[in-house]
């Protein structure tokens, strides 16, 4: 493949071009030469790659000319009959049905009952290390950074500790419908989907019986204006927090973790002063940007960076670029955990499409770091790290870790 001053153009639309990182020399030469680029793809009608921090935030907050409803967020094309039932999701409706939706929603997802959830992750996490700790190894993916959000989400939700892993097992086989690791063939991400949609049926008809103060239990009942949430839209948030508050969360320990072993003396600066933890945590989510990616469709012709798009394209556009935007961010490649300002768009860049579980991932990432900093703080890489094959999560299947050995210490 030719390459352009010195860098090799990516298919920004082939799930392999992420295999062995995020291709950010490209994007950072589409960022400085061509923000919004054109890109061909297999299989559908391309699209516009929009890279550039400012152009990102547009795209993402002007839902009259970028649509979320029109064809879904997802950067992969979708049939019609699954956009129709995909529209009932909240990540892809437009105000003021997306207006409507969030209001119910949020009486579910009150700051109260996330702020609630911090003892009980606190005590998870212990429980998690105490798995490993005494062997001295681990994936930290399977074993570590996955465990976490997934027993805090079915938590969240409502669903039993026995039930968490096919929770699991449904996201991994969604999202990574395109890895090798998780697919036998191609219908194994439907059948996952239809497998959890009838899960999360059984679910909620339990929680109509039997309500306790999870999130389910309130979304079953909740009301706006006399107005509740049908059958089919709470399995689609099920599904939506399932994938959203699973996927993203351990995709984004798993890539800071592997962030500190290549630059380790930011691990030093963390061990010395746990004061830096919450800005940390930010630059985590600025440098990983575990959701690469977000789609909207043109709803008029536009013009974007001096570049026209014609009503009806296909826009995509990058948080994994415009979290490294040289015109927003300061030596933007360094991973930096004092980093300040770090206005970083990792949850969506405002609008009315910012990221729900905000709060909550920032809560499970800084508890899990105080933890690992705590109990692990010798923690080194031990073998290759294994990427997921996506166009749009920033995926980490597999990371080898060793430590000291320790005690137990949860009762």
């Amino acid at each position: 493949m030719s390459t352009l001053a010195g860098v090799t153009p990516v298919d920004l639309s082939d799930s392999r071009s992420y295999v062995s990182g995020v291709p950010h020399s490209w994007l950072a030469h589409l960022r400085r030469n061509d923000p919004v680029h054109w890109q061909e793809e297999t299989g559908g009608p391309g699209f516009w790659a929009v890279t550039r921090y400012g152009d990102c935030v547009t795209v993402n907050r002007d839902y009259e000319r970028f649509s979320s409803a029109s064809r879904g967020t997802m950067p992969f094309e979708m049939p019609d009959e699954d956009i129709e039932q995909q529209g009932l999701m909240m990540l892809n409706m437009d105000p003021p049905l997306h207006t409507r939706y969030r209001r119910l929603v949020n009486k579910g997802f009150t700051p109260r009952m996330v702020r609630d959830l911090e003892k009980s992750i606190h005590r998870a996490t212990d429980e998690i290390l105490d798995e490993v700790i005494e062997t001295g190894d681990a994936d930290f993916v399977t074993q570590i950074s996955a465990e976490l959000p997934l027993q805090v989400i079915a938590e969240l939700l409502g669903v039993p500790p026995e039930d968490r892993h096919r929770m699991f097992d449904w996201s991994n086989r969604m999202v990574g419908n395109e890895d090798p690791e998780y697919q036998i063939d191609a219908e194994m991400a439907t059948i996952a989907a239809v497998e959890l949609y009838a899960y999360a049926s059984e679910l909620f008809a339990t929680k109509r019986v039997d309500p306790h103060a999870d999130l389910m239990s309130v979304l079953t009942t909740v009301e706006v204006e006399g107005e509740r949430l049908s059958e089919m839209e709470l399995e689609l948030f099920f599904l939506l927090l399932t994938v959203a508050g699973n996927e993203t969360t351990r995709n984004l320990m798993s890539g800071a973790m592997h962030a500190f072993f290549e630059n380790p003396d930011q691990w030093q600066r963390l061990l010395a002063d746990r004061a830096l933890l919450p800005g940390a945590v930010e630059e985590m989510l600025r440098f990983v940007t575990p959701v690469m990616n977000f789609r909207r469709t043109a709803m008029a012709d536009v013009e974007l960076s001096g570049t026209k798009i014609a009503a009806g394209d296909k826009v995509v556009f990058f948080h994994a670029s415009a979290n490294r935007d040289e015109e927003v961010f300061d030596e933007p490649d360094a991973f930096d955990v004092t980093r300040d300002p770090n206005p970083h768009i990792a949850f969506g860049g405002g609008g009315p499409h910012f990221c729900l579980g905000a709060n909550l991932a920032r809560m499970e990432i800084r508890v899990m770091f105080e933890h690992l900093l705590d109990r692990l703080p010798d923690i080194r890489q031990a073998g290759e790290i294994q990427r997921l094959q996506s166009q749009f999560i920033n995926g980490v299947k597999h990371l080898p870790v060793a430590f000291s050995p320790s005690r137990r210490v949860a009762l």
